[in-house]
């Protein structure tokens, strides 16, 4: 009887092990090495499925090494993944379809798609929200909010302080925050 106790018990074990290790496969985390430090984040594949997997897919594909923050706005957010160093713009593969409706809210160290005046426009683009006051990103009608997909678990002190790089006309920082690589972890 002892033994099936065990048994039982260890098999449990397991089942919650494997349960944990489902529910972290289904909601990623990510490592963003900067050269400023790193960040984590828990994505949202629940809520936010196809942003989460173009996101990976980016990831996998090493497309976001050496990219850069090309935008920091300070009290809003810092945006990247899209252009090198030199200000080019790197290739994507063709747009997602927005999920702002997703019930996810652009609130304080939450990531979201960047994307055009067209609302299903998203591509690798994405950006960090460091303002407290970022509802207007939110969604009111048919996805025409901006997507977000994961938030900030490690790491925002990194995020404030890229907020706080000195920046050029057109919100560039003056000297590049590189995306050194970002990794699931």
């Amino acid at each position: 009887m002892k033994s099936v106790l065990c048994a039982v018990g260890v098999f449990a074990a397991l089942a919650a092990m494997q349960g944990t290790v489902l529910a972290q496969s289904k909601n990623p985390v990510i490592v963003i090495s900067t050269n400023l430090g790193d960040i984590t984040a828990q994505l949202d594949a629940e809520k936010a499925p196809l942003s989460v997997a173009n996101f990976l897919e980016y990831v996998k594909a090493g497309h976001y090494n050496g990219t850069i923050f090309h935008r920091v706005i300070k009290g809003f957010m810092i945006q990247g993944g899209g252009m090198t160093p030199d200000m080019r713009e790197k290739p994507t593969r063709k747009p997602i379809k927005n999920e702002a409706a997703n019930g996810l809210k652009n609130e304080r160290g939450t990531l979201a798609m960047a994307r055009t005046a067209e609302v299903d426009s998203a591509t690798s683009q994405f950006f960090i929200n460091t303002g407290t006051k970022n509802q207007f990103l939110d969604n009111k009608v048919r996805d025409f909010g901006y997507a977000v997909f994961g938030k900030v678990t490690g790491g925002m002190d990194v995020v404030d302080k890229i907020e706080n790089v000195k920046t050029a006309p057109g919100d560039v920082p003056l000297e590049p925050v590189i995306i050194k690589s970002i990794q699931v972890k």
